[in-house]
């Protein structure tokens, strides 16, 4: 090897190992009650402006970008799965000064404190007040019908369900295990919690998903305030994106209640029926009987396509998330 090559790779081994520290190091949140300054300001609001004729509800998603920075999505008609009119979002961005977020665009500024956002002409006069809520998905707790099988509730005994199981002093399920049982078509309700990570981006923002007979990922990722693609929250990866973000701000309990048909083969092995999913994030239908693709499965799968039953799998990549109340209806 010549002496400048080696110097590449030298070079090239300290900015890779560079790169893995500062994401490490970036911080990650997992109890709503020990986050940073900025977590206050993140979430939804939604009130009125003047409109066309009548006042129109207006929908805003704060997201924290870390040190002070936020991005706000602003949505006519109201927030996402509430009233949005599916025009397309406004976006700004904002820094935190004496404790006012102050976002501008070409059309206003809107001015973010104590819970409230101030929606303000380009001259600064005032013309409406967004409130924040807290919005909670109509499934949360949703107990497990007659014949369920129930995978976690919290308890130790739970946890035997799962292999390599771990979890919190506090009775929630950590990401990275696998269930014992196996199921065919079946329903799967769970919930989980994002994790706070303001300055990760991308695909290091509390990414994770649900691999349904751990073959078709159902992607789990802080995708709050984002497009929503096939790979954030809500996406079967590599297949569909969802029809709309349902994703909530991180360190929220979150649905998903996943209908799922399995593939079908005759008695020779050959597929002759795709597997089909419907899928409720927090209450809302964000896939109707999507076809996957039999012959393969999704990316990073641990099981491959075939007539066999396969497991629940949560996957780990890399970063801290909570589940909670897990059960499967077999069909």
């Amino acid at each position: 090897m010549n002496t400048r090559l080696a110097q590449i790779l030298v070079i090239l081994t300290i900015l890779t190992s560079l790169a893995h520290f500062a994401a490490a190091a970036s911080p990650k949140y997992v109890d709503p009650q020990q986050v940073d300054a900025d977590f206050a300001y993140q979430g939804e609001y939604t009130g009125l402006i003047p409109g066309t004729g009548d006042k129109q509800q207006l929908g805003v998603q704060v997201i924290a970008l870390g040190k002070g920075r936020f991005e706000a999505v602003g949505y006519f008609g109201g927030l996402p799965g509430d009233g949005w009119n599916r025009e397309k979002p406004l976006r700004a961005q904002g820094e935190i000064k004496d404790g006012l977020v102050e976002f501008r665009t070409d059309d206003g500024v809107a001015k973010l404190r104590n819970g409230e956002i101030a929606v303000c002409e380009p001259d600064g006069n005032q013309v409406g007040i967004l409130k924040k809520v807290l919005r909670e998905s109509p499934t949360l707790g949703k107990k497990p019908p007659t014949g369920a099988v129930v995978l976690f509730d919290g308890t130790p005994d739970s946890l035997q369900n799962w292999q390599g199981g771990r979890m919190t002093d506090d009775g929630l399920l950590m990401e990275g295990t696998t269930s014992k049982q196996k199921f065919g078509d079946h329903t799967v309700h769970f919930e989980f919690r994002l994790a706070y990570q303001p300055e990760d981006r991308g695909q290091g923002r509390s990414n994770s998903g649900i691999y349904l007979q751990g073959r078709y990922e159902v992607q789990i990722l802080d995708s709050f305030g984002l497009e929503g693609k096939d790979n954030e929250c809500g996406g079967i990866y590599s297949v569909k994106a969802p029809d709309v973000n349902m994703c909530f701000p991180p360190l929220s309990w979150q649905t998903f209640d996943i209908e799922y048909q399995a593939a079908k083969f005759d008695d020779s092995g050959k597929l002759t029926a795709n597997p089909r999913a419907t899928v409720r994030h927090n209450g809302v239908v964000i896939h109707d009987r999507v076809e996957l693709p039999g012959e393969r499965s999704t990316t990073a799968a641990p099981v491959p396509p075939g007539p066999e039953s396969g497991p629940v799998f949560l996957q780990n990549h890399g970063c801290p998330l909570r589940y909670r109340n897990i059960w499967v209806l077999a069909r």
